[in-house]
């Protein structure tokens, strides 16, 4: 069974295709509601995931000034205008398509599982795919049935990102109730997961309020439920340290699975030099400087080798193909909860938990208390703590310092990245482009 569903989800296009493309199932195909056993159909929404690896690490450290690329068109990521576009094949589109798919296959488990521990974790899924387009994309087509017509275009307008918003939060809140932390060695979704994402979500939304509460179970349950902060920062990542201790959540990603767009492909090759459209210097001199005005060692050898021509990452070892891609670590919640804590207040135990990741980097505890100075401060931290990891960018634009981090004038056009064209095509023009591109 789990093999036919599997050719079911690859011949199943999701509900941003045409409806000639939707028309090709063949007719012998089990039809959702007949399928008994869904673990495969659960087990594709994870593979799918994998497609969505190496596009949004490229998109969150290479749009930002952490990482860049010195080939053209590829630079075009840091021209701020629509020639990014023409970047659609390499990384928009298969990222699209690859969370729409991992969407689809989440819808039909739950609406058609009576498995609670199954729905749990496809809520999961579905909640992380739509954070991941909601962040990239704005406004995005928001599919929640399990066999989408192939008729009603109506469908496939997008939605308001508050709408997108909602149900994140309506999918993940259902699956922290769902599920339990036995996921956690095993690489499935868990309750501390589904509730760190959610901290996560909040914080994006600028809800400090339940962001704080969400991140505050996470960090104060992480021993109880098998967690805690690496003792050596190089420890966390590396395909031989795969779902350690400071791992909540991660995307796991296999050479031999190929059934998606970028499956078994490396993200970090793209700031390794191991790809050609960035093999000079693929990390930035700021991204050093920044080490350096920190006083960052441990986490500058850990991250970048400058001991060659280029400058190039080192942070995922030779991993490879075999690299997780983490998705949710508790360094980052740590973050996070101290960002809520300060935003919200309460600076002194803000500093608390921003010197937990400071103490690892083997740096001075922060002692300042003033609410701008302790939000620079972490900011900072997250900047070195996260680097390559996918997530400069989209803390640029939740924090609104994109400008003054990247030291120009950004039209706010461009912290989203466009929709695939194909997509706009295929729907006759329903789903509709962001402007500026």
């Amino acid at each position: 069974m789990k093999k036919i569903n599997i050719i079911l989800l690859g011949l199943m296009l999701v509900v941003s295709a045409c409806s000639t493309d939707l028309d090709q199932s063949p007719s012998n195909i089990a039809s959702p509601e007949s399928l008994t056993d869904f673990d495969g159909v659960l087990n594709a929404a994870y593979n799918y995931q994998t497609g969505s690896a190496t596009p949004i690490a490229v998109m969150g450290d290479f749009r930002a000034d952490n990482t860049q690329f010195d080939e053209s068109p590829h630079n075009s990521f840091a021209t701020f205008n629509g020639d990014v576009s023409t970047m659609e094949g390499n990384f928009f589109q298969p990222f699209y398509a690859a969370l729409y798919k991992s969407i689809l296959s989440t819808n039909i488990v739950i609406e058609n599982s009576s498995n609670a521990k199954h729905i749990g974790e496809a809520k999961f899924l579905r909640g992380l795919a739509y954070f991941k387009l909601v962040k990239v994309f704005g406004d995005v087509t928001l599919n929640l049935s399990d066999a989408p017509s192939t008729e009603d275009t109506s469908i496939l307008k997008r939605q308001p990102v508050a709408d997108v918003y909602g149900q994140i939060v309506s999918d993940l809140t259902d699956a922290k109730s769902a599920l339990d932390n036995n996921g956690l060695s095993s690489g499935r979704a868990s309750a501390i997961a589904a509730q760190g994402l959610l901290g996560k979500v909040y914080m994006q939304m600028g809800d400090f309020i339940n962001a704080e509460s969400n991140l505050a179970s996470v960090v104060n349950g992480a021993a109880a439920a098998g967690l805690g902060l690496e003792p050596i920062f190089a420890d966390v990542f590396g395909s031989g340290t795969d779902l350690n201790t400071e791992v909540i959540f991660a995307t796991q990603i296999s050479g031999s699975i190929a059934i998606s767009d970028y499956s078994g492909t490396t993200f970090p090759l793209w700031s390794n030099g191991g790809d050609t459209k960035s093999d000079e210097d693929p990390i930035t001199a700021d991204l050093v400087n920044a080490f350096d005005a920190a006083g960052d060692t441990t986490r500058k050898n850990a991250t970048i080798d400058l001991s060659g021509p280029s400058r190039i990452a080192v942070k995922f070892g030779s991993a490879g193909a075999e690299q997780d891609f983490i998705e949710l670590r508790l360094a980052d919640v740590i973050l996070l909860y101290a960002e809520a804590l300060n935003e919200n207040g309460n600076s002194s135990s803000a500093i608390t938990e921003l010197n937990k990741i400071r103490s690892r980097a083997n740096l001075a505890n922060v002692t300042a208390t003033a609410q701008a100075t302790v939000r620079t401060a972490i900011a900072n931290e997250r900047r070195l703590e996260l680097a390559l990891e996918g997530h400069r960018w989209f803390d640029l634009v939740r924090t609104g310092t994109v400008n003054a981090e990247m030291g120009m004038t950004i039209d706010s056009n461009y912290h989203l990245f466009p929709i695939p064209t194909s997509e706009i095509f295929a729907s006759n023009g329903v789903i509709t482009q962001n402007p500026g591109y």
